[in-house]
């Protein structure tokens, strides 16, 4: 098979995991998620010689990397827009969430959110991405044993973060809901 049939078998197999990578680490941003998916593929395509047997986990960790770019492009509008003071704050436009706007599990992605992105990554590509630990160490580009510890480490910062949310948790509870010790 040529490189290319390799990359377009790639594409067709891969395209909706990587879409559905990138649009859970864009939380909603939907006009973003195609322009980062064709440069995932763009550089797949530049790559296509590089491409391994087991595609998925390098394509994830070229989406990360685009995603990285993505969020750094962000936070230079952001400054741009605040120097400029032509924000809805600025404005005097305030939304305010209601009540009912507390999704179901809304304290675990609150627990994830106040750990390191590093540690929200390797628990994404295992939670998220189903991702076995050798698949994790080519997307992070690290080897197996220092996946292993990162996803380790991880889930131990993960489930402090998750006591010290909810110290007084008990089986009835929606914080204790669905996470076990261990």
């Amino acid at each position: 098979m040529s490189n290319d049939e390799i990359f377009a078998a790639a594409y067709r197999e891969h395209y909706w995991a990587v879409s559905r990578y990138v649009a859970r680490r864009l939380d909603g941003r939907t006009g973003e998620v195609e322009e980062v998916v064709a440069e995932v593929f763009t550089v797949a395509w530049r790559r296509r010689a590089d491409l391994p047997p087991s595609p998925l986990p390098w394509l994830y960790g070229v989406a990360r990397n685009c995603l990285a770019n993505t969020v750094r492009g962000h936070g230079r509008r952001r400054r741009l827009v605040d120097r400029l003071g032509n924000d809805d704050t600025a404005h005097g436009r305030h939304i305010a969430a209601g009540p009912e706007a507390e999704t179901p599990g809304a304290w675990v992605h609150e627990a994830l959110s106040r750990l390191s992105a590093a540690d929200q990554e390797v628990l994404r590509l295992t939670a998220w991405e189903e991702l076995a630990v050798d698949e994790v160490a080519v997307a992070l580009g690290c080897g197996r044993q220092a996946a292993a510890m990162r996803l380790h480490r991880a889930r131990r910062r993960l489930r402090a973060e998750i006591d010290r949310m909810c110290p007084e948790a008990t089986a009835d509870t929606d914080c204790a809901k669905g996470v076990g010790h261990g």
